[in-house]
């Protein structure tokens, strides 16, 4: 089967759909969420009007949106600058080991240098080692910091 032409373009609101799917199977392998459409959707649509986000959809000539990746400044007082978190790269199974996972990184990565960032930085699933194996390809490497959480109630 030929390989289609892949598009790198920062998504809108009608690829919330195609992006909600790809975060469910996402969340289908990461131990610390599940999927959620509507939890979802809220989130995207909070990421498209975000001007200190950059969410971004790989779009296959004819076969649609195949892949997505978000990334969001902050500042690290540590690198004293700004940094750039990068989440929810995922790539739709048959699509993997195509570069498409790279050209989203790369793509995310250069908005987030127009921007300034000093560091990108990004989480997974410490049992999915094809994505570890992955983000070591690209050029991250794990820390001695680890990610904790708390849930919050909004209003409360």
């Amino acid at each position: 089967m030929p390989i289609a032409p892949v598009t790198i373009r920062p998504a809108d609101a009608a690829d919330l759909p195609a992006m909600v799917g790809l975060l469910g199977e996402l969340f289908a392998l990461e131990a610390d969420f599940q999927p959620d459409p509507a939890a979802q959707a809220r989130g995207l649509a909070l990421l498209l009007g975000d001007p200190r986000a950059r969410l971004l959809v790989a779009e296959a000539g004819g076969q649609g949106v195949v892949g997505m990746c978000s990334g969001q400044m902050l500042v690290s007082t540590a690198e004293g600058g700004p940094a750039a978190v990068v989440e929810d790269v995922v790539v739709l199974p048959g699509w993997r080991g195509r570069g498409v996972g790279r050209a989203l990184l790369d793509a995310v990565a250069a908005w987030a240098a127009g921007r300034g960032a000093v560091r990108l930085q990004l989480l997974a699933d410490r049992h999915n080692a094809p994505a570890l194996a992955f983000y070591a390809r690209t050029g991250f490497a794990s820390t001695q910091l680890v990610c904790l959480r708390r849930r919050e109630t909004p209003g409360a």
